[in-house]
């Protein structure tokens, strides 16, 4: 199960031994336009043009807030106005392979809420599932519209130099329950737009501008009985959450309603928002709030986040909620290594872009080469998110090695390690210039009467020289995501 990983595959450049991000002759083919434009850049027109980004998204108020931060609630997430780009051909393949794995987690969720098929023939450990801190029994039996359960999905895909293969795409993480930063990727494409027309001028770039259409049709179409004109609101926990302007933006950008639990009632077995002509009736959620706080009276009786009964509402089949329910335990990192059999067991086909390696601690074996071989490892907690609860062993010190050992042994079902991948880089423009750092994807595949995507996603970049961490609560920054037409 060993698996190495050559020098990281840089998007643009060829040539691994002259990475000279501004001479055209040694990029990739897709890239040769941009890097043309690149060479002719003066070094004060990048600064000014990343200096006026800076000022327009504090202005529009694009920001994030970072819990337990001493330096303030909120800050912008820095934007890299160096692209990634992306062949049709490129992401075709990406395409088929995200809506592979998202129509399989969609059937594994309906499964293990009803018949359990999986876990009756042995494939997934049913203490696995049935025992996860995701996995809600109050959802068992009860039907959601469509049988789908992650309506949005944020899968997170990076990619790296494995085997003989150059650039291979791997699925690090799949996120199923509330996933963010798609208002990201729209608005670094306005930015991009605003900063560099001339670039689209040269670039024949396939747009995302649609999305909050995409999105709106998807959850609509997931509104029980089936009304002519469904109402649609997104729930919020309110201001002070990390992301509320994403539920701002996109309750804005769809024409819909951002509420939060207060605004909501339970009468009569139907969901209903009070608005100043009284109330109306709810259709669909399309929440931004986690299942513990959706409902004091079903899940934590000190939520004021959710609404009392609401539950029952959706048991009753009167109201939709995207995601639903319990689409947590297929994003759990202890269900994620068996992906691969989902898709293999569900649609009897070879699983289109792979996981990465991953040793489950809880198994003895994979426990003890875990311990055994820690420092060159990531080991993440199972329930960690946002670049938490991990350790990148050869960015480690011994003290912090020694400490995370100490953890994992106390509670090895807890944790799971796959090896250090170099994943790729992409040219980047930072203080000292443009440099090489290495990035991600999260694209967004919605799940309605049929699985589709828009043309892109976030790419997140880890600032820091060398870091592997590229979420934005570690320091990580965003660039624009670039699909070239055929």
């Amino acid at each position: 199960m060993v698996t190495k990983f050559k020098l990281p595959f840089d998007e643009m450049i060829l040539d691994d031994l002259d990475r000279n991000f501004k001479n055209s002759n040694f990029s990739r083919e897709h890239y040769k336009e941009f890097a043309l434009w690149l060479d002719k850049q003066g070094e004060d027109v990048l600064k000014g043009k990343r200096e006026e980004a800076d000022l327009m998204f504090r202005r529009v108020g694009i920001t994030f807030a970072v819990y337990g931060d001493s330096g303030g609630t909120e800050r912008t997430i820095p934007f890299d106005i160096v692209p990634r780009i992306f062949t049709a051909n490129e992401w075709q393949r990406l395409e088929k392979g995200l809506i592979q794995r998202v129509r399989a987690l969609n059937m594994f969720l309906h499964d293990v809420y009803h018949e359990q098929h999986i876990l009756k023939a042995g494939l997934i450990p049913k203490e696995q599932v049935l025992n996860n801190a995701q996995f809600r029994k109050e959802m068992v039996g009860v039907n959601v519209p469509m049988k789908t359960y992650a309506h949005i999905a944020g899968i997170d895909i990076v990619r790296a130099n494995h085997g003989d293969n150059a650039g291979e795409f791997f699925v690090l993480e799949d996120n199923l329950r509330v996933p963010s930063g798609v208002s990201y990727m729209l608005e670094n494409r306005k930015m991009m737009m605003r900063l560099f027309p001339e670039l689209f001028a040269k670039h024949r770039v396939q747009p995302v501008a649609h999305y909050p259409d995409l999105l709106l049709e998807t959850v609509r179409q997931c509104a029980p009985r089936k009304p002519s004109n469904p109402t649609v609101v997104v729930l919020t926990p309110g201001m002070y959450n990390s992301a509320y302007f994403e539920h701002a933006f996109l309750a804005q950008q769809m024409g819909v309603e951002l509420v939060e639990g207060k605004d909501l009632v339970v009468s009569e077995d139907y969901l209903y928002m009070r608005t100043t002509q009284g109330l109306k009736k709810v259709d669909v959620i399309y929440r931004r709030v986690d299942d513990d706080f959706l409902d004091p009276a079903a899940f934590r009786s000190d939520s004021a986040l959710g609404a009392s009964g609401l539950m029952h509402v959706y048991k009753a089949g009167n109201v939709a909620i995207c995601n639903a329910v319990g689409t947590g335990v297929a994003d759990d990192k202890s269900i994620y290594p068996y992906v691969p059999e989902m898709i293999k067991f569900y649609l009897s086909e070879e699983p289109l872009i792979s996981n990465v390696p991953t040793y489950m601690c809880r198994k003895p074996d994979d426990l003890q080469y875990v311990l055994d071989n820690i420092s060159s490892l990531v080991v993440k907690e199972v329930h960690g998110a946002g670049g938490y609860g991990m350790l990148v062993g050869p960015a480690s010190t011994q003290s912090e090695i020694a400490e995370f050992k100490e953890k994992v042994k106390a509670n090895p079902s807890g944790y799971i390690a796959q090896p250090t991948l170099a994943l790729s880089t992409c040219p980047t423009y930072v203080g000292s210039g443009i440099a090489p750092r290495h990035i991600d994807l999260r694209p967004f595949v919605l799940s309605g009467k049929e699985v589709r995507m828009a043309p892109g996603g976030l790419t997140r970049v880890a600032l820091k020289e060398g870091s592997l961490v590229v979420n934005s609560s570690q320091g990580g920054g965003t660039k624009d995501t670039w699909i070239l037409e055929h």
